[in-house]
């Protein structure tokens, strides 16, 4: 039996249908790549934001320590409240006013206010979950447990920023709901 030479209509068929998978698979890919990269443009962010944070804490040392320079040799004592800690579930004290030109901020307040909306411009839908999701606040513990540690003790300032997400597209499995995503660091300073 002598075959004819070329393709037959099944051939055809196998390729067309492996070449279809193929090119749905990388579809797929193409839209997970994408979230991927939103995800870690508003992790960048949050940190961007929080590192601010801390050197204008920094910058601020009255607002923070209840001993400072020249008056004492290094900075100690952290206080128990500082216009700078937030609670999870509060708005800053006293509510931020405007902030027209944030290089223009001189005092540690208009800094902070010029932060917090900045905060909430930047990240997307953090003007709705700043108040429940984001706090700063002191705490004792270097451990990176999955749940804040806001004891108001020690010497380490813990940050968390929360923004909002479409349901189910967080990647961080330490997000307080499925429309919320968060970052969280502890510095001691």
């Amino acid at each position: 039996m002598k075959y004819g030479k070329g393709f037959s209509l099944i051939e055809v068929l196998v390729t067309l249908l492996l070449t279809s998978i193929g090119v749905l698979g990388m579809v797929a890919m193409q839209g997970r790549s994408i979230h991927y990269t939103q995800d870690a443009v508003q992790r960048n962010t949050a940190v961007a934001l929080a590192s601010e944070l801390i050197d204008i804490i920094r910058t601020n040392p009255g607002e923070l320590y209840a001993n400072t320079p020249p008056l004492e040799p290094v900075y100690s004592g952290m206080k128990s409240s500082s216009m700078f800690y937030k609670k999870m579930g509060e708005d800053f004290s006293p509510v931020p006013n405007s902030c027209a030109k944030p290089q223009e901020a001189k005092t540690a307040q208009e800094q902070r206010d010029c932060w917090i909306m900045k905060a909430q411009q930047v990240l997307p839908g953090a003007e709705k979950v700043f108040k429940q999701g984001s706090y700063i606040c002191r705490s004792s513990t270097k451990s990176s447990s999955d749940s804040p540690n806001c004891d108001n003790a020690g010497s380490i300032l813990e940050i968390q920023l929360a923004w909002s997400v479409r349901k189910g597209t967080c990647a961080d499995d330490k997000a307080p709901d499925e429309t919320t995503c968060i970052y969280r660091v502890r510095v001691e300073l």
